[in-house]
């Protein structure tokens, strides 16, 4: 296969290429057959597409497998950073939840002391009723008694005065 000659800088060839010249052939092509010089010319052409290939691998090569490397390497880091960052988080709640805990037991011993006070008021009240009561019935015993003595003591006067009332004599 012929290669064009080179480009001109308004990017037309100057030329014809090399072997068109004045009749002649172009190498590889003959009179005979057009397929003669086609496997040739394939076989060069995968020769220098493989030669290519592999510079082009070599070239680049070593860099993608440093990329390659290093991206395994971020990889496995993001992969313990995510397991860190969990492992910090559930940390983190459990924190909170003994804050939350603490403040619980905060606020039950609020409630226990509130109760406490509570019963020691129901107790104070409890006494003080005792006492009222003992009171109120020393105090009702007490004017049953005055009663009782008042009304007696009516019953002596009117006796008395029975006796004192004057009698007539009796005729006979």
């Amino acid at each position: 296969m012929s290669v064009p000659g080179p480009p001109s800088l308004d990017g037309v060839l100057a030329g014809p290429p090399d072997g068109l010249e004045a009749g002649g052939l172009t190498p590889g092509l003959s009179d005979t057959s057009p397929d003669e010089g086609l496997i040739e010319d394939l076989t060069i052409e995968d020769k220098a597409v493989e030669q290519l290939a592999e510079g082009l691998l070599s070239h680049y090569l070593p860099d993608l497998q440093r990329s390659k490397q290093a991206l395994q390497e971020l990889t496995q880091n993001q992969v313990v950073l995510l397991d860190t960052l969990e492992q910090e988080i559930s940390k983190f709640k459990e924190c909170h939840s003994m804050l939350d805990i603490n403040a619980l037991f905060t606020e039950a011993k609020h409630y226990h002391a509130k109760l406490v006070n509570i019963r020691k008021e129901m107790l104070m009240l409890h006494e003080k009723t005792s006492k009222l009561k003992k009171r109120a019935l020393k105090l009702q015993q007490k004017r049953q008694k005055e009663e009782l003595e008042r009304e007696q003591q009516r019953e002596k006067e009117f006796e008395r005065e029975k006796q004192l009332t004057a009698k007539p004599a009796k005729r006979m």
